[in-house]
């Protein structure tokens, strides 16, 4: 059986198939989560293996790659969410990022997701809680998930960083 459970930790220290990077269209290493994950992984191996991608990708949009050095994952997915400050209103790209990394779990034949709060850091923009919106994005997506694909199952992990965003994501999840 599926289930959606809320974490408050780094998505990249949680023990899944898949982490789950809040990636930039072109794929490089950055700064937040993106950066801890190219750390952990290995920078060179995995700037060598984002490289293989046509870049820019669209909002929205998931790739995979192994986790090299990762031990408590198996691949990682780039999930590019939209940049709130320069598209203030890419709600559906937000849904796509989380729902395309979901079906990308699953056409590799894994089953557990550990999501870091895509586009809450710096892509948050002028939102008044970018955590809230991508926890709402990430629900919405998990609830499409199960109603398309019921007898797949995945453990989707949700992870809020701090105890502020812990707080703003419970709440929004509390009413799905």
């Amino acid at each position: 059986m599926s289930k959606l459970v809320l974490v408050n930790g780094s998505c990249a220290d949680q023990k899944a198939d898949v982490v789950v990077n809040a990636a930039n269209n072109r794929l490089l290493a950055g700064g937040g989560i993106c950066g801890a994950i190219f750390g952990k992984a290995g920078i060179n191996e995995l700037t060598a293996a984002c490289s293989k991608y046509k870049t820019p990708l669209k909002d929205g949009s998931a790739v995979i790659t192994p986790s090299f050095n990762m031990t408590n994952a198996k691949a990682i997915i780039h999930a590019v969410g939209p940049n709130f400050s320069v598209t203030p209103k890419a709600f559906e790209e937000l849904f796509d990022a989380y729902y395309n990394s979901m079906k990308l779990l699953m056409d590799n034949s894994y089953h557990s997701i550990s999501f870091p709060l895509i586009s809450a850091g710096i892509f948050g923009g002028r939102l008044p809680d970018p955590a809230a919106e991508s926890t709402r994005q990430c629900c919405r997506a998990y609830n499409k998930y199960i109603k398309d694909y019921p007898d797949y199952d995945i453990d989707v992990y949700l992870c809020a960083y701090s105890k502020s965003e812990m707080i703003s994501v419970k709440r929004v999840y509390d009413t799905f």
